[in-house]
């Protein structure tokens, strides 16, 4: 399937199952932020967190205490996100289509 694709095909892919690696985990969240909707959440909550970002003075120096970065992308069983295809993300693809349903969009 992945040698079919052309550079700016559009994807979509489902979480068939989880891996038990987490290797395997964090290159599907990894290509989970490629998703158009995914990567405009995580922009926004970034944004978010600048403007609530808390500063103090300690030591006559300016600290700041940030929040957590937000996980918008998780993988988890039945997830399903869109991408552009690239052909610099295929070896990703192919380590982690075990666990995925590719199909072009």
């Amino acid at each position: 399937m992945i040698d079919t694709l052309a550079a700016g095909d559009t994807i979509s892919c489902t979480i068939e199952r989880v891996p038990n690696n987490k290797g395997a985990q964090d290159t599907i969240v990894r290509l989970m932020r490629r998703d158009p909707e995914i990567k405009r959440a995580l922009a926004r909550a970034q944004s978010l967190r600048r403007r609530r970002m808390h500063s103090y003075i300690r030591g006559n120096r300016l600290w700041y205490s940030r929040e957590k970065a937000a996980r918008v992308a998780r993988c988890e069983q039945g997830a399903s996100f869109t991408m552009p295809f690239t052909h610099d993300i295929a070896p990703d693809l192919r380590s982690v289509e075990q666990y995925l349903k590719l199909a072009k969009a």
